[in-house]
């Protein structure tokens, strides 16, 4: 298709990919390449599908072409670490039909867990009695809470925060948007601190944090896991099984005695079973397990 000049069009990415990558492509679809997806319904098959939609407003083939390949090289790098099959995808240009608008309709204020809601910018929004919001633009952000790992990390810091500890300080290691740790505030936590190794999920958490009026009590920064020191309460990580089996030394290093340990991004199954016996053996308590679909949360304690 060719485009008329000075008329802005959208270089479309229709991809194809098993369920346990949505999340990190996602991710990767709206926090770095700043692109506006949507899930497409294909009732025929399991897979998820989605179309992304980026904004060219003078197009070239030589930068459409970077676009592509720097796209399906992450797929597959990401196929690769969740050892699924890469997706598939396919391109299509189209000319302006509004849709920098239209797309937002697929963005609507949803309860994430029980008593907190995600909020779009755009949506006016009335909060029912006791009803917390966090506010924040799908847009410009890695992930907008609707996986189910998110949810039911969220979940499990409500039920801890409201077993009395409203005085705690979390650590949210990963930190992305930055909802579980405004979660963590909105749910009772004192100090939250948010890390991530990633500068534009810092940025973004940043502005997510200023945004819903909680930079009094959270910290986002770049500070490695193993450059911290200081002692929390709780510690919350929504990460790949790979990256948590790793993480455990530095997890019992900066967790008090009795404190609160919450993992998600587990697939239920081989993960959920061997992040159990790899955080028991190094001094840790299960306390309870959360799942949805595939995915699997746990709440540990550090032995006192």
């Amino acid at each position: 298709m060719t485009n008329k000049k000075n008329i802005p069009c959208w270089l479309t990415a229709h991809i194809t990919l098993d369920p346990v990558l949505e999340e990190a492509v996602v991710d990767f679809l709206l926090g770095v390449m700043h692109g506006a997806v949507e899930q497409a319904v294909n009732i025929e098959d399991s897979d998820i599908h989605l179309n992304v939609y980026f904004e060219e407003k003078n197009p070239n083939k030589e930068s459409r072409l970077q676009l592509q390949d720097e796209l399906q090289a992450q797929l597959r790098e990401l196929a690769q670490i969740f050892q699924v099959g890469e997706p598939k995808t396919t391109w299509e240009l189209i000319e302006d039909q509004d849709w920098s608008s239209n797309w937002k309709e697929h963005f609507k204020p949803f309860e994430i867990t029980k008593g907190l809601s995600i909020v779009p910018t755009w949506e006016e929004y009335q909060p029912r009695k006791d009803e917390k919001i966090i506010t924040m633009d799908p847009g410009m952000a890695f992930g907008t809470g609707h996986h189910a790992s998110t949810s039911l990390a969220l979940d499990l810091i409500r039920q801890v925060m409201g077993c009395g500890r409203q005085a705690v300080s979390v650590l949210d290691v990963g930190c992305g948007t930055g909802i579980l740790a405004m979660g963590a505030v909105l749910f009772g936590a004192a100090k939250v601190v948010g890390i991530d190794n990633d500068p534009e999920a810092v940025r973004v958490a940043g502005e997510n944090v200023e945004l819903n009026n909680c930079a009094h009590r959270v910290e986002i920064t770049q500070t490695a896991l193993q450059s911290l020191a200081q002692p929390f309460d709780c510690i919350v990580a929504n990460i790949i099984h790979d990256v948590l089996v790793t993480m455990n030394a530095d997890f019992k290093r900066l967790l008090v005695a009795g404190g609160d340990l919450i993992l998600s991004g587990i697939l239920c199954g081989a993960q959920e079973q061997n992040i159990i016996q790899v955080y028991e053996q190094s001094g840790f308590l299960l306390i309870q397990k959360a799942l949805k679909d595939e995915w699997a949360a746990l709440h540990f304690q550090k032995k006192k």
